[in-house]
């Protein structure tokens, strides 16, 4: 398994995924926002399922 999220692309996972799990953790925006944790774990591992199906990849290549 390739990593094909990269720096910038992990930190906002990450971000938007704690703030939406905390959103909903405190009824705010409601069951949806449990989502949040697919955000966090992709963020998280640094690889996409659907960045891989379509062919994505936001790492930088090393030369």
């Amino acid at each position: 398994m390739k990593s094909n999220v990269g720096g910038i692309d992990r930190i906002l996972r990450i971000v938007l995924g704690l703030a939406l799990m905390g959103l909903a953790a405190t009824g705010t925006v409601g069951v949806w926002g449990w989502l949040g944790v697919v955000l966090l774990a992709t963020g998280a591992i640094g690889w996409c399922p659907p960045y891989a199906i379509l062919g994505f990849n936001t790492c930088s290549t090393k030369k």
